[in-house]
């Protein structure tokens, strides 16, 4: 979901919408998919290649108009600017949503990657080997 405001605060920052957002992504985590909770375990506290990841991480840019919105990712690692999403069942019914969402991230120089519940639930391994390579890194080895 995406919000929009024009009133800039500190950090570009929407003041007007700081709070909603701050509500939403907080919401959002409280109530995460068990995708979502089984790709926390593998990543929270640097556990991943000690790298930091956010999750329901919000990601402002601006549209033509000047004015700002927001996207919430699933997963933001910002040494990378590696936005992860997990994606369940909605997502079947707003591919051009994803997509058009994923286009805007990639034109401000995000990487994103889109992995299904079932990758999660059945090949993690595969995941975070996946998202290795988008990063360049090469630590896993098939156990």
């Amino acid at each position: 979901m995406a919000y929009v405001c024009d009133t800039i605060g500190v950090c570009g920052i929407i003041v007007c919408m700081k709070s909603e957002i701050t509500n939403r992504s907080r919401n959002l985590r409280y109530e995460q998919t068990s995708a979502e909770e089984l790709f926390w375990r593998c990543v929270r506290n640097r556990q991943f290649n000690g790298l930091k990841f956010l999750r329901q991480h919000p990601i402002v840019f601006v549209i033509p108009n000047g004015g700002r919105k927001y996207f919430i990712a699933d997963f933001y690692c910002r040494l990378y600017k590696l936005v992860i999403e997990i994606d369940g069942g909605i997502h079947d019914t707003q591919k051009d949503y994803d997509e058009f969402r994923d286009n805007i991230l990639a034109s401000d120089g995000y990487k994103i990657l889109r992995f299904k519940n079932d990758d999660i639930f059945n090949n993690i391994w595969w995941v975070m080997k996946e998202i290795e390579n988008v990063i360049g890194l090469n630590t896993l080895e098939k156990r």
